[in-house]
C-alpha cells in the first residue's frame, strides 16, 4: 500500500484566513491528504499567507523561507503559498521567492490536491496573474449571488460545488450539499464563521478590495448549518467575520438580514456565545445596535472600524464620521448595555495629517472608552489611492505619532479595564494549564486581539466552560476573575 500523502497548513493572518485554511484543509482530507500539525512532519506545508500591509507581508514571507528550511532537515518536500499575499502578487512572488515551490491564487483552491500533487511529483503549476477581482462580479449586489453560485468566481469560503457523498471521520459539509467542506484544525472552542467576502468601500488606503473582490454575502443557510456543524464538533463560542459584516444581506435583497440572523445563531443547540467582528460606523443601524445588545447569547460587542476621528483626514480615507459622530455612537450603545465591549482599529501618519489632526484623534480616544485598540503607522499600499497622494510625511514623523499614539492608547485600555472591577461577567475557557492557569475571555474579549480573563480558582474547569466570575484585579488590559457560586451561568451575567 503506497504510503499517504501528508500536508500541514501553516497559517497568518486574520480569522478570515484561519477559515480559509480549514476549507482547504477539509478539501484535502477529502481527496485522503493526511493533515499534521508540525509542517517538518508533511511532504507539503503550505502557507497561508497575508498582504494586508508591509509587517504582514514581511512574516509571510519569513514563514515561508523558514518552511523551505526543513526541506533540508526534514520530510517536507515542497512549499507552497496560498492566500491573499499569493494572490495579490502570483506570479511576482513566485519570481521573487523561488524558495516557493508554488503560488497558488484563490482559482485553485477548488482543485488544491491536483495542484499538490503536481507540485510534489516534480511539475510545475504556472503562477497566476493577478487581477483587480472587484471587475469579476456584476457591479449591481443584486445580480452577484448567480455568478458567485454558479462557480464562475472563486469565492473561498463560499458554496461552489457539490462535496463527496461518504466523508472520513472528523469531516463533513459544514452545511448540506451547498458548502464548502471544513476541517478543523485546532480544538479551541472558538471558530470563525464566514458571513461573507469582498468590500465595497474604496477606503484610499486599503487594497484588499482588489485582492478579494466585491462584497458577495453567503445565504443565511449555509451560515447556520455551518454554525450548527461547529458546534457539534464541540465550538462553543462562533465568531462571524468578514471583510464588512454591517453591509451583510444587501445583495440579499435585504440589508437589515444581520439582525434576522444573529437570534436564530444564537438558537443553536450547544453555542454559548456569537460574536460579530468588524463592523463599519457609517452603517450602523438602531436596529443592530438593539439584535447586539439584548439578544441572549450575543455578545454586546462592537469591532468598529473607526481608522481616525479627524474630519480631514476620514475624508482623505474616503470614509466618514468625526469625533463627536463616533463618541455618540458609542454613547447610544451604552445606553443599551453599559458593559458592552468596544475595540478599533486607528492609522496616523496619513498623507497630509496635521499635529491638529493628532490632537483630534487624542481627543476622541480619551472619549470613547475603548477596550481594545490597534495603532498602525501609515506605509504606502500598492494600487491604492493614497499611495499617490503628494503631501506624505517623513517616516520619522510617522514613528513619532506612532509611539505617542499607541503609548496613549495602552494607558486608556488599562484604565478602561479598571472600569471593569467589580463586573460580573461570563468568562468562556480558552485553555487549562499548569504554568498560566484557567484563561477564559469575557464578552468584551475576541480571540488573540482583546486581551484575556485569569481565573484565580482551585477549580477545575475543562476549555470550553462558561465560568460566571467578577473581576477582581486587573493587569493592563487583562482582567482577574473569581468564579461565583458554582460557577454555572446566570442571567445576570449575561447581560
Amino acid at each position: 500500500m503506497p504510503e499517504r500523502r501528508t500536508v500541514a497548513l501553516v497559517t497568518l493572518g486574520c480569522a478570515r484566513n484561519e477559515v480559509d485554511s480549514e476549507e482547504l484543509a477539509g478539501r484535502l482530507a477529502a481527496d485522503g491528504w493526511d493533515l499534521v500539525e508540525d509542517a517538518s512532519d508533511a511532504d507539503v506545508a503550505v502557507v497561508n499567507t497575508c498582504g494586508f500591509v508591509e509587517a504582514a507581508k514581511k512574516d509571510s514571507v519569513d514563514a515561508l523561507l523558514e518552511a523551505n528550511d526543513l526541506k533540508d532537515h526534514g520530510r517536507t518536500q515542497a512549499v507552497v503559498a496560498v492566500g491573499c499575499m499569493a494572490e495579490r502578487y502570483g506570479k511576482e512572488l513566485a519570481e521573487a521567492l523561488p524558495e516557493a515551490d508554488g503560488v497558488l491564487g484563490f482559482d485553485d483552491y477548488a482543485d488544491i490536491s491536483d495542484r499538490l500533487q503536481t507540485i510534489l511529483s516534480g511539475g510545475v503549476h504556472a503562477s497566476h496573474t493577478p487581477r483587480d477581482r472587484r471587475k469579476l462580479l456584476p457591479i449591481s449586489p443584486a445580480e452577484r449571488q448567480g455568478a458567485g453560485e454558479a462557480g464562475k468566481v472563486a469565492l473561498p469560503g463560499h458554496a461552489q460545488d457539490t462535496p463527496p457523498a461518504d466523508l472520513p471521520d472528523g469531516l463533513a459539509p459544514a452545511s448540506g450539499p451547498r458548502a464548502p467542506l471544513r476541517r478543523r484544525l485546532g480544538t479551541n472552542p472558538v471558530a470563525s464563521v464566514k458571513l461573507a467576502s469582498g468590500c465595497d468601500r474604496r477606503c484610499s488606503f486599503c487594497a484588499i478590495p482588489s485582492f478579494r473582490g466585491s462584497f458577495i454575502s453567503r445565504r443565511p443557510s449555509d451560515v447556520l448549518g455551518e454554525t450548527r456543524w461547529l458546534a457539534e464538533q464541540g465550538v462553543k463560542e462562533v465568531m462571524l467575520v468578514s471583510e464588512n459584516n454591517t453591509s451583510y444581506g444587501k445583495d440579499l435583497g435585504d440589508i437589515r438580514l444581520l439582525e434576522t440572523l444573529l437570534p436564530e445563531l444564537a438558537a443553536v443547540d450547544g453555542l454559548e456565545r456569537v460574536r460579530v467582528s468588524y463592523l463599519q460606523p457609517a452603517e450602523m443601524r438602531p436596529g443592530l445596535i438593539d439584535v447586539l445588545t439584548s439578544t441572549e447569547k450575543i455578545a454586546p460587542y462592537f469591532d468598529l472600524s473607526f481608522q481616525h476621528s479627524a474630519p480631514g483626514v476620514l475624508r482623505a480615507m474616503r470614509r466618514f464620521g468625526d469625533t463627536d459622530r463616533f463618541l455618540e455612537l458609542l454613547d447610544q450603545i451604552r445606553a443599551k448595555a453599559p458593559q458592552a465591549g468596544a475595540r478599533s482599529n486607528f492609522i496616523v501618519g496619513f498623507p497630509g495629517e496635521t499635529e491638529e489632526d493628532v490632537a483630534e484623534l487624542e481627543r476622541f480616544l480619551a472619549g470613547a472608552r475603548l477596550d481594545a485598540i490597534g495603532v498602525f503607522g501609515y506605509s504606502d499600499e500598492d494600487g491604492t489611492e493614497a499611495a499617490t497622494y503628494e503631501d506624505k510625511l517623513d517616516p520619522e514623523v510617522v514613528a513619532e505619532r506612532l509611539e505617542r499614539v499607541s503609548r496613549l492608547a495602552e494607558e486608556l485600555t488599562a484604565q478602561r479595564a479598571e472600569e471593569r472591577l467589580g463586573e460580573t461577567m461570563e468568562v468562556l475557557v480558552d485553555r487549562v494549564d499548569e504554568e498560566d492557569g484557567v484563561i477564559g475571555r469575557a464578552a468584551h474579549q475576541a480571540p488573540e486581539t482583546d486581551g484575556q480573563v485569569m481565573i484565580r480558582t482551585d477549580r477545575t474547569f475543562a476549555p470550553g466552560s462558561m465560568v460566571v466570575a467578577k473581576v477582581v484585579a486587573t493587569e493592563g488590559v487583562d482582567l482577574v476573575a473569581e468564579p461565583l457560586g458554582d460557577g454555572g451561568c446566570s442571567e445576570e451575567a449575561r447581560r
